[in-house]
């Protein structure tokens, strides 16, 4: 009889061979369904659509009922491969080498669910599907691409029919090299920016005539890089404003150009809220052309909130469960990039555990067979202690 690991492994390597690249969904879903159907959970398949951004396919999965209702969620949609002549392994072949699976998703995040999945089974298994409460999985296909028609609006779906969970775990890779390393109990929000920059298109000979608007925007920017925002917070690193494009547009070397446009991210703590920064960078870019005569337009996209999960008890269990199969005590930590975590902190209590983030997104992206034993192990004892322990007591 196959162990969960043995299964987790199975289940990783028949997901990596769906090519599920946002919007696409690969058959990863359906790979996932038929597992969890066979093992006594309920399956719902949910698509969701918005004009302007694809359809998504959805899957919400659970067993038994009522509280404490715990919930794992991921995503099975994946990043492009690239360049597929430049992989030593087919990128959706899932083979295994040296005790390496290896393929687009293996630790973002298709392992990860592999492992959750296998470790719910197999507790399902073990108590004859009588379960003291509920456990659910949350499966989107769109987190790598606008998280618009996935997690959020599955979270309203699941609130509507009265399933919210008491309690989440996201499978993101969490771990900087090696398993065990952090658990994330919060993420830095993510502000992006479009400034331009207006002035007088003329002659480089003749500048009195004219009015360059790079001389404006270098001088903007300047001044948002020259000034902290913060110096951190309890829980975040100190907030980050990064620049990422500079364009004008001008393919003359004799001509000064009209406009100058630059785009910027900035990566917040809970020192900040989106309309407080937004309000920051218009005086900052206001002062700094105050005296030139230039125009500006400054424009900000949707941004991804702060949040912070405070220490508690639900992190308390699953560093427990972290320790005791890896033998090392993990720190808790909010750095990293944005997760659909941001949507389930609206909802309940999350964390975030998974694999390494070594690889992600890279080519041979890989995960070692060893990481997803011991990632099952973890997710089985957490389980386990889960119900036995925190039942229906409240975990911050």
């Amino acid at each position: 009889m196959p162990t969960p690991a043995g299964n987790a492994v199975e289940i990783a390597q028949s997901l990596i061979r769906c090519p599920s690249i946002t919007p696409d969904d690969g058959g990863a879903l359906d790979v996932l369904a038929a597992r969890l159907t066979a093992a006594g959970f309920v399956c719902d398949r949910l698509t969701f659509s918005e004009d302007g951004t694809p359809d998504i396919h959805n899957l919400f999965a659970r067993i038994g009922s009522g509280a404490p209702h715990l919930c794992f969620a991921g995503h099975t949609d994946v990043v492009p491969p690239g360049d597929e002549t430049l992989w030593r392994h087919p990128p959706f072949a899932a083979e295994i080498a040296d005790g390496i699976l290896y393929g687009r998703g293996a630790s973002d995040m298709k392992g990860a669910i592999a492992c959750f999945a296998a470790a719910a089974i197999a507790y399902a298994a073990e108590r004859h599907a009588k379960i003291d409460g509920t456990i659910s999985l949350l499966i989107t296909g769109d987190e790598e691409g606008p998280a618009v028609n996935g997690t959020k609006k599955l979270l309203a779906w699941m609130a509507e029919a009265g399933l919210t969970p008491d309690h989440c775990l996201v499978g993101e890779p969490s771990n900087p090299a090696m398993l065990g390393e952090s658990i994330k109990i919060g993420r830095r929000g993510s502000l992006c920016g479009h400034l331009t920059v207006t002035g007088q298109q003329g002659h480089v000979a003749y500048p009195h005539l004219a009015a360059n608007p790079v001389k404006g925007i270098v001088a903007a920017l300047a001044t948002l890089y020259g000034t902290p925002l913060d110096e951190g917070s309890v829980h975040f690193a100190p907030s980050n404003f990064e620049v990422t494009s500079i364009d004008v547009g001008n393919p003359a070397t004799n001509v000064i150009p009209a406009r100058a446009e630059a785009r910027f991210n900035i990566r917040f703590n809970d020192n900040h809220d989106p309309d407080s920064l937004k309000e920051r960078l218009r005086a900052q870019v206001t002062s700094s052309l105050a005296s030139t005569g230039l125009r500006y337009a400054l424009d900000f996209a949707p941004h991804g909130d702060v949040f912070v999960t405070e220490p508690g008890d639900l992190d308390a269990l699953l560093g427990e469960a972290v320790t005791t199969v890896t033998g090392r005590t993990p720190v808790l930590s909010t750095d990293g990039g944005t997760s659909d975590a941001r949507f389930i902190k609206d909802y309940c209590p999350v964390v975030e555990f998974g694999l390494t983030t070594q690889t992600i997104h890279k080519t041979d992206e890989n995960v070692a067979l060893a990481d997803l034993g011991a990632l099952t192990a973890i997710y089985q004892r957490f389980i386990a202690h889960y119900f036995e322990i925190l039942g229906n007591t409240d975990a911050g």
